[in-house]
């Protein structure tokens, strides 16, 4: 989390430039609950292109706190979502509520026709995932969702190899391992631990906030291919801090002619984001977001590659914001919404399976 996080920053130093009208974009902020939306704030505000506008909390108190800490003036602070997006007519909103709340988020924005990025995953059932989808596509806005792994290096050049080059042959195989030592143990705020281990605001524990992480790369892999069935098993090592969610998750993704296995925890001796891809006649292997071991058709032995850079518009979370909200794209891949709809509908058939103990399949569209 850390490391992504100084990447962010470092990116954004270098591309924040002046937007060619010389007017910055419009932001505002929905939620402060989420603790990736300080590393968001300081990557942001050191931006020329970006102009924070807004910043809503309904706890006063917390918003009181990041306006301390980030310099923001009283009169751009809310604890009404509604009066903040009327006030200051921002361009785009940056959420980081619970993932119960992102649904809450996108209707208030579709409404008043402005972007929204709400950190991963898209929601916390089928029903909210829907009703995103519906506001969306009625009112015309674009919905991205932000995953640290989106702006990889290491699953760029992932995508070369495997789609663009078809260097390994057809997908047979994906494994992700995603997690770290858990919330508590790492200190994340207070705020934060709260809805991260409540199964409504967050849709379970480690199941859905690091089996989104896989859900989505397996998505983006297999072309937005929903799959046939998942299965999955959950359970609680430390109940003495995780007494209502699980805290560890495996989840078994069914395709016609491939398999993903996901591996999701708040047990991992260490911070991770691996994801692996097994073709017909090779694979790549992602370790983190710059390192990549291949075996292709023709070697002898396994290599390591250095990634190619990123599309300039492609290398973090404000630059893609900033230009959707201008319109110069549309979100696409991992952070689009039509990827994340799947992700969901995986998401929600692994908790499903965990409590029946069965496969789940899932219904044709």
């Amino acid at each position: 989390m850390i490391r992504g996080l100084l990447a962010l920053l470092s990116c954004c130093a270098v591309l924040g430039a002046q937007t060619p009208d010389g007017r910055p974009v419009r932001l505002a902020i929905a939620g402060l609950v989420h603790g990736h939306v300080s590393g968001f704030l300081k990557a942001a505000k050191l931006r020329k292109d970006v102009e924070i506008v807004g910043v809503f909390d309904p706890d006063a108190g917390l918003t009181a706190s990041y306006a301390k800490a980030n310099g923001f003036a009283p009169e751009i602070l809310f604890q009404d979502l509604g009066t903040m997006l009327d006030r200051v007519h921002p361009e785009a909103v940056a959420t980081f509520t619970s993932t119960g709340d992102h649904a809450m988020v996108v209707e208030a924005c579709a409404a008043r026709k402005i972007a929204v990025m709400m950190e991963k995953p898209l929601a916390a059932d089928n029903a909210q995932a829907r009703a995103i989808q519906k506001a969306a596509d009625a009112s015309g806005i674009a919905v991205m969702v932000n995953y640290e792994t989106t702006w990889y290096k290491s699953h760029g050049e992932m995508w070369k190899l495997i789609h663009d080059q078809n260097a390994a042959g057809e997908i047979r195989k994906m494994v992700a391992m995603d997690g770290h030592q858990g919330p508590k143990e790492i200190n994340v705020q207070p705020e934060f631990f709260s809805w991260l281990t409540d199964p409504v605001k967050n849709g379970a524990g480690a199941l859905f906030d690091f089996g989104c992480y896989g859900a989505n790369l397996m998505t983006w892999m297999m072309g937005n291919q929903r799959p046939i069935a998942v299965t999955a098993i959950a359970q609680t090592n430390k109940p003495g801090i995780y007494a209502k969610v699980d805290d560890e998750a495996t989840i078994l993704v069914q395709y016609p002619k491939a398999q993903g296995i996901i591996q999701a925890s708040w047990n991992w001796p260490y911070g991770r984001k691996d994801f692996e891809v097994y073709g017909e006649k090779g694979y790549a292997i992602a370790t983190g977001g710059d390192g990549l071991r291949v075996r292709l058709p023709g070697q002898r032995a396994e290599e390591t590659r250095n990634p190619g850079d990123l599309a300039p518009a492609e290398r973090d979370s404000v630059t893609y914001l900033t230009g959707m909200a201008r319109g110069k794209f549309k979100p696409s891949g991992l952070n689009s919404l039509e990827n994340n709809v799947i992700v969901v509908e995986i998401l929600q058939a692994a908790r499903d399976s965990v409590k029946t103990g069965k496969k789940v399949a899932i219904a044709a569209r």
